[in-house]
Formats: C-alpha cells, structure tokens, sequence
C-alpha cells in the first residue's frame, strides 16, 4: 500500500485542468526500462508534479532484465507500479490477464481520441484485440529500427570515387537491402584514420528479444508473413515461404561477411558502442539512440546521417518498436495515474516531450510543418514509422518469442542447419504454442 498525504491540492489541479476527485496528493510510481527516454520522461514529469500536487518515483530496468522483471511483477499482482510503459508485444496479455485497465471511458470523458495519434503506434500499442477499438494503453513512445551512418566516411572523395568504380554508384544511403549489404561489404576491414574499421553492427542477442528484433527486418522485406491474412494462426507457407528464407539467408550473409569480431550476442547497447568508438560504418539501432548519437563528441553532428530501413525484393518494413503507458490494475491510485495520462496526452506536454528526446506519437506534434526540421533524424524518424510492422502481441508472446531467439541464432549465428530447416522448426513451435492455447 502506497503512502499518502493529505493536501489542499483541489484549487491548483481545476486550476491547471486537472480533475481532482480527491484533496489529496499521491505518491505514483512509473515503471519502464533504464535507458536515456526515461531520463526525459523524468524531466518531464517536473511539470506533473508541479501541477498536480503528486509525487512521481521511478523504477528503471535495464533492457535485458526489463521484460523479466516487469512481467513477474504484473503476473504476481505486484503493487510497485501505478503506471507501466509496457513493451508492445504485452498488450495481449496485460489485456486478457487483466494486467492494465481499459482506457476506452476514460478517453471518452477526457475527449482523447486515438486518431489524435499515429495509427501504428495506436494498433502496436494500445489495441488489443488488435485491429478493434479496445484501448489499454495511450502511446507513449514511437520507436522503430531504422539505420546510422558515418556521412563524414561516405563524403570522402577517394572512398566514393573506389565505391562509384567497384558498384558503378555513388556512396549513398541505401535504398535496398542489396545496397546496404554491398556498403557493408566495402567497409567490412578498411583502414581508415589509421584505424581498421568493419561493416556493420547489428543484433544478433540470442537471450532476450535482440536478434529477432534484427531479423525481421530483412524477414518482413522479402515476404515473410506472421499468418495467412485470411486465416488467424495458419503459418505453414507463410512464416517459412521461399521469400521469408531468402530473408534469413541474407541476414545470416551480413553477419558472417561484415560485422564486428566478437559480435555473436549484441543488442542495443553494443551496437551504440561499437558505433560511437568508430569501429563501423553503419549501425542498426532503434530510433531512440539517435538523440545521443547527434549530441556525441565523436560522431555527432555532421559526422552521422540517418536512414530507414532499406526495402527488400519482397516489401519495405520496418521493425517497430516503443510503447504505450498504461495504468496497472492493482495500484491504489488508480485516480492519479490516469491523471498523469491525460496530463501526458496534452499536445503541448507532447511537444516538450519530443524537445527533451522522446519520440511522441501525437500526430499534432508529427505533423506540424515544422517537426520534419526540428533535428536530422526527424524525417528520418517520419519516413521509417510510415512502414512499421511488429512482432506478435499475443498472450503466449514470451513463448513465441523464445522460439523464434533459438531457431534464428542457432542458424544465423551457430551456422546450424539451413534457413529452411530453422523457420520450418519455427512453424512447428509456434503451431505447439497455438495448439496449447487452444487458437489452433
């Protein structure tokens, strides 16, 4: 039971458009993963606080412990958290296991509207079932796979005139998966500044999320499909098409011809590193980096460019990431966290929000004429949650999840088997998870 006190708040909260049930101030605490957003989020919350009368904690979980921790706190009816910023991949089973309450009454009375935010991040974060309008979540954070690259090393006249030469274009961002893998390969080992250099960093983290996160975006761009479109859970021939085994070749190509020595289980953190050392050419990384790597004293400004994802031979995807912030059914200040929820929403918060590094979702702040401008990742950022897709949000999504980390690692990384035989086995895990569940 959280501790309360008793406050004159009622004047100052009607005062700055905060409803107040109650005078008094409670004591909310947020949960969500230990990374530089939620820094800003901290920051940003001054402005809650002040207004409202509460008080905000927080509780910051690395990335590789966050699911772990959080899941085994909601799963326990665990009262440590009133508001969660919850992975997109939860929402199922928060919804179906009563984890987070239903906003749709709330948004109601509050006059929010999902179609105030992107559409993505409203199906990726907030809906479940998916596709209706059932709501457990406001966007919180929009996040996607995209591409970094050293534009100072691509601006160097005796290293576009080599690539124009050998590949017969210039040194560009690509625009396929093909380009990006020849970039890659022209990298990969070059002496530069006296310091050799290698293609590109991406993830391949076999324990948590890391290389599923990595090889759906090249799986989604050469036609692999979750589901057959017209029939919930029917995989076989679409989880494991011809195209979707191409995709996992190709991946398992750009490991063993340009990466980093030693970068067999990277996820965000190493791929950060290894680019702001200046040990490659190119990093792939959720959105959410590129904040700190414009402010880096070694690549930062002019030195990095940005880019989506490159389109394969099968369509042009992106992995989505980010979350939506969704209020926990077992806190006792129910009242406060949605407080906080339609404090959060309000455009002008949104925009602050974007100022400080986070990644609004809030199409008013997108969409102005201005945002496009505002940093050298913002168009970036637009152009890349244009072609967003995501990894299953079902209630068995860690089982899914696991399954999916073992086959593709121990193909990709261990050079086990071949890539029909990894997503082959991947049909048969999935279809055992389904059957389980009984959607099968």
């Amino acid at each position: 039971m959280k501790s309360t006190k008793i406050l004159a708040v009622a004047t100052l909260a009607a005062a700055c458009g905060f409803a107040a049930p109650s005078a008094k101030a409670d004591d909310l605490t947020l949960c969500w993963a230990a990374w530089d957003p939620a820094n800003a989020l901290v920051e940003l919350s001054k402005d809650f606080e002040a207004k409202s009368g509460h008080k905000m904690s927080f509780e910051f979980v690395p990335w590789p412990n966050f699911a772990d921790r959080m899941l085994n706190e909601l799963n326990s009816g665990g009262q440590l958290c009133d508001l969660m910023i919850g992975d997109s991949q939860w929402i199922g089973g928060a919804a179906e296991n009563g984890h987070y309450i239903k906003l749709n009454d709330f948004f109601d009375k509050e006059g929010i509207t999902m179609d105030d935010f992107i559409p993505a991040t409203v199906t990726g974060y907030s809906e479940w079932p998916k596709n209706t309008p059932n709501y457990w979540a406001l966007p919180a954070f929009g996040d996607v796979v995209g591409w970094t690259y050293r534009k100072d090393w691509f601006s160097r006249p005796e290293l576009r005139a080599e690539y124009k030469e050998k590949y017969g274009r210039e040194l560009e961002p690509p625009k396929t998966l093909a380009e990006l893998k020849d970039i890659a390969e022209f990298f990969q080992g070059r002496e530069i500044d006296g310091t050799t250099v290698y293609g590109a960093a991406i993830y391949t983290e076999r324990g948590s999320e890391g290389i599923t996160m990595g090889v759906t975006n090249a799986l989604y761009n050469y036609g692999f499909e979750y589901e057959n479109p017209n029939k919930p859970y029917d995989l076989e021939g679409f989880v494991n098409s011809a195209g979707a085994v191409e995709g996992l070749e190709f991946y398992k190509a750009l490991y063993d011809c340009c990466t980093p020595p030693g970068s067999s289980d990277w996820y965000m953190s190493e791929d950060i590193d290894a680019y702001k050392s200046g040990q490659v050419a190119l990093q792939m990384n959720f959105a959410f980096i590129w904040p700190g790597v414009n402010a880096d004293a070694n690549v930062g400004g002019d030195k990095s460019g940005y880019f989506p994802n490159p389109a394969g031979p099968g369509g042009h995807f992106a992995q989505l990431g980010g979350q939506g912030i969704s209020v926990v059914s077992y806190s006792d200040s129910q009242d406060a966290a949605l407080e906080y929820i339609k404090w959060f929403a309000q455009p002008e918060i949104q925009a602050k929000w974007w100022e400080l590094g986070g990644y609004s979702a809030l199409r008013a702040v997108v969409e102005d004429p201005g945002f496009a401008s505002s940093q050298p990742y913002a168009q970036t950022f637009l152009d890349s949650m244009a072609i967003v897709k995501d990894f299953w949000a079902e209630p068995a999504y860690a089982d899914l999840l696991l399954a999916m980390q073992k086959r593709v690692h121990d193909y990709v990384i261990a050079g086990q088997g071949t890539a029909k035989e990894a997503l082959d086995g991947l049909v048969q895990d999935w279809t055992e998870t389904f059957e389980d569940e009984g959607k099968m």
